[in-house]
This record gives C-alpha cells, sequence and structure tokens, in this order.
C-alpha cells in the first residue's frame, strides 16, 4: 500500500514563536486524531528548522526543507547543502517547487542534479511538477509535466527512483483559490503513473506517492484524496493553521 503523506510548506512564513507553536499543535493533535497509514511533514524556513526538529524529536511527524543546494558544499554564499540537512536528520526535501523554478530560473536539468545531491545525502526528495494556466489552456499539460519528470527524474536507477516522492502541483492553482477538479488532478496523476510504469516498471510504479499540491484545504481535500492515484497533499496556506492541515490529514480514506 502506498504512503499517504500530507506535507505543509510553510514557504517564507510565521515567526519563531508562530512557528513552534504551530508545530507543538499539530504534533498532539496527530497524537489524538491521525491514524497510522497517514504520514505529516513540517517543511518550515531554514531557519526554523533546528527548533522544530528538536520540538518533534519524540513525535512521529516528519520534518522537511523547502529547497536544497545541488553541491554538497563550497563558496556558494547563502545556500544550503543537502549534506547540512542530513547532519541535522531532516526527511525531506522539495525539489523543483513552482516558485523556484519561476522566480529563480530553476531548470530540470538544475533539478536533476538537486535530485541527485539529495539522494545522495539520504534525503527523501519531494520533486514537483505542474503547468501553467497557459500551456493548460492549450492543451500541453500532459506534455508539459511529462516533460519535467522525464528530464528530472528518468536519469535515475530502479532503486534511486524507488526512493521518491511526487507532487503534482498546477501552477494556476498555487495560492490563487483555485483548484484542480478532482477529475483534473487525477488525470495527471494517472498519466505520470502511467509514464513511471513505461520507464520502470509497474511495481515500482504503484509504489510511488504523488501528492497533490493546488489549493487544497479541508473543504477540497476529500474528493481530491478519494482518487485512486492521488496519494496525500503539498500543502501551502492550510498548512500555517493547525486545525485546516490537521483536518486535512484526517480527510485521507
Amino acid at each position: 500500500m502506498r504512503k499517504y503523506i500530507i506535507a505543509g510548506n510553510w514557504k517564507m512564513n510565521l515567526n519563531l514563536e508562530q512557528g513552534y507553536g504551530l508545530v507543538t499543535e499539530i504534533s498532539g493533535m496527530m497524537q489524538d486524531e491521525i491514524h497510522s497509514n497517514v504520514e505529516l511533514v513540517v517543511i518550515p524556513p531554514f531557519i526554523h528548522l533546528h527548533g522544530v526538529q528538536t520540538l518533534l524529536k519524540d513525535s512521529p511527524v516528519k520534518t522537511g526543507a523547502q529547497n536544497c543546494h545541488h553541491k554538497t558544499g563550497g563558496a556558494y554564499t547563502g545556500e544550503i547543502s543537502p549534506t547540512m540537512l542530513a547532519d541535522m536528520k531532516i526527511d525531506y526535501v522539495i525539489i523543483g517547487h513552482s516558485e523556484r523554478r519561476q522566480y529563480f530560473g530553476e531548470t530540470n536539468a538544475l533539478l536533476a542534479e538537486k535530485i541527485n545531491a539529495a539522494l545522495d545525502a539520504g534525503l527523501t526528495p519531494i520533486y514537483c511538477f505542474g503547468e501553467t494556466l497557459e500551456e493548460r489552456e492549450a492543451g500541453q499539460e500532459l506534455n508539459v509535466n511529462f516533460q519535467q519528470v522525464k528530464e528530472g527524474l528518468f536519469h535515475l536507477s530502479e532503486e534511486q527512483f524507488s526512493k521518491m516522492v511526487l507532487a503534482y502541483e498546477p501552477v494556476w492553482a498555487i495560492g490563487t483559490g483555485k483548484t484542480a477538479t478532482s477529475e483534473q488532478a487525477q488525470e495527471i496523476h494517472s498519466f505520470i503513473r502511467s509514464k513511471i510504469s513505461e520507464k520502470y516498471g509497474n511495481a515500482l510504479a504503484e509504489e510511488i506517492s504523488i501528492l497533490y499540491g493546488g489549493s487544497m484545504k479541508p473543504g477540497n481535500a476529500s474528493e481530491l484524496l478519494s482518487c485512486k492515484d492521488i496519494d496525500g497533499g503539498l500543502i501551502g496556506g492550510a498548512a500555517l493553521e493547525s486545525r485546516s492541515f490537521i483536518d486535512i490529514a484526517k480527510a485521507v480514506v
């Protein structure tokens, strides 16, 4: 059975007190309300990671980073290496979020290097892919998403790929209040899983968790998470409030 993952990406939000308060609430609520087949992940800004990790040392809630560099060290002022994250016992790292692609010009080729570095460090990458509104309106969503997955991941061996988590995030549904319909999301998830199957075989394709990221919230989580090929969510705004984050996790069927 594939792992269900509900991951909260805080982006550049919350001060230290707010972040610590949020993660303390989430940890307590998880123990009381969440069943065992759902893994919760909190992904705060880098400067909060150590404190959050300390607060969660006795909790099943996992931690993740929002990005990493593709080198293990060197003269890269302002960057964080995957080995630094691994040394802190961080579990996950987001690679290729649409905001990194859009605002910082990250290409599929660069993201492939980051994937290699993250895996080599023992981290679990959450690799993001998704189309813009213009690409969807032009009927290019399947080609665009496959190209991002192929160029970012299909150089990996079967063993390496088995350690991946993927996240489909339609760019037009991130932070806009718009959400892909369950039919639209399921179509992309199913399509990408079929491409993974063609490359690595059906057994491996059926093991890979593919999350949906794009304005998932308590009101639409049940419908999205009931889809056959949607294995959780990469949550933005709704992850900044403990009740909404936990309610999304409770929607897993």
